[in-house]
């Protein structure tokens, strides 16, 4: 960890504190430049603030007195729970680029590097047969093409891709809204321990035995999004969760994927508003493909062989290797016809069939008969 055990200890009571949540603790953080200079000051200094709670000031300037961080750093060793802070080199870059991140991440299992091709699906916790085939659809689908799926544990449309994403041999990352010894809802604690168990992680900003609430969903809400390329809607009424993610996701500048259903539905009443307002209405997991590249960086892909390939558009995944040798003849500048045939060694008809496929994928342009760019 690139923290000391000191400032460690000082992020872990932080998280401890009851009523400062992120956007609290930057704001903190703007005035005091660290958690330890935060916690080292006294009633006095905090009460100034119009942002804080006088209860909660009183709250934070006693945590040194009334919270042992230790007790929890040790829960967290015995039951292998890492502890990353926003100031670690492993925390999730994707995260760490919202304007609230949380400040401290509670994870069991691993997050790696492709994870950051990911698709968040989310929807209604009480999802009806015609919801549970499309969320088991069009996970199975994205799992396939080798996105992490990300979800929030929840009954329902959660629960469902995650397992989807398991019966895939796919990677998936659970995010709680209470802590690992307080997992919510309780049924889902062999479903955590399942995708533990299958490389994939559980994470909360919560320390392990933080109760969930009614406020700390829709944080939660915050980090399933943060952490993905898009959010993919499948069920959902007018007033629920999956609509709070979706306007947050908006926020945070991820595309937003809705499934549209039956208008007597009104688990559909959702994902037909999210429409109107501009999500992209997916009916197969070529839509999601489709708009999600060119991506704003290139990610790292890994096969089954765990070679990384870095790639640029989500479509690439889906290219035969005659595709890809022209792809990689191709820059980002005007490339023309005649230098792609000779680059590539190939003959003048697959060269022509390749960039056929490659400009119908979205992948490159063309800008004249014989002139092509990169997307």
């Amino acid at each position: 960890m690139s923290d000391s055990h000191s400032e460690i200890l000082d992020h872990i009571l932080f998280s401890m504190i009851e009523g400062i949540g992120s956007r609290t603790y930057q704001r903190l953080l703007e005035q005091f430049g660290s958690a330890t200079e935060i916690l080292n000051a006294s009633y006095r200094d905090l009460s100034g603030f119009e942002f804080l709670k006088p209860d909660t000031a009183l709250r934070l300037a006693a945590a040194r007195q009334n919270l042992d961080p230790n007790l929890i750093l040790e829960l967290c060793q015995r039951d292998r729970i890492d502890i990353i802070t926003l100031h670690d080199s492993q925390y999730p870059e994707p995260l760490r680029t919202i304007h609230d991140p949380p400040p401290i991440l509670y994870i069991k299992g691993k997050i790696l590097p492709q994870d950051t091709f990911s698709i968040a699906v989310i929807g209604t916790r009480r999802n009806s047969a015609y919801g549970c085939r499309q969320a088991d659809r069009l996970t199975t689908a994205l799992a396939h093409y080798g996105f992490t799926i990300i979800s929030g544990l929840a009954l329902g449309i959660d629960g469902i891709a995650h397992r989807a994403a398991l019966k895939s041999n796919a990677r998936t990352l659970a995010v709680l809204g209470s802590g690992h010894h307080r997992i919510y809802p309780p049924e889902h604690e062999t479903l955590a321990g399942q995708i533990i168990d299958s490389g994939g992680a559980v994470l909360s900003e919560y320390p392990p035995l933080h109760q969930s609430s009614k406020w700390t969903f829709p944080q939660r809400n915050r980090i399933v999004s943060g952490l993905s390329l898009g959010v993919l809607v499948v069920e959902s009424p007018l007033r629920s969760g999956a609509m709070i993610s979706a306007g947050i996701a908006g926020e945070q500048g991820r595309d937003i994927f809705a499934v549209p259903g039956s208008i007597e539905s009104t688990n559909s009443q959702g994902c037909h508003q999210l429409i109107r307002d501009g999500a992209y209405l997916v009916e197969s997991v070529d839509d999601i493909l489709n708009i999600l590249g060119p991506l704003r960086q290139k990610v790292l892909l890994f096969n089954k062989s765990q070679n990384p390939t870095p790639i640029r558009h989500p479509n690439e995944i889906s290219l035969n290797e005659i595709e890809l040798t022209v792809l990689r003849s191709i820059g980002m500048t005007a490339t023309p016809l005649h230098n792609i045939i000779t680059t590539t060694g190939l003959e003048e008809q697959q060269v022509i069939a390749a960039l056929s496929v490659l400009e119908k994928k979205r992948i490159i342009r063309q800008i004249s008969p014989i002139i092509f760019v990169k997307m």
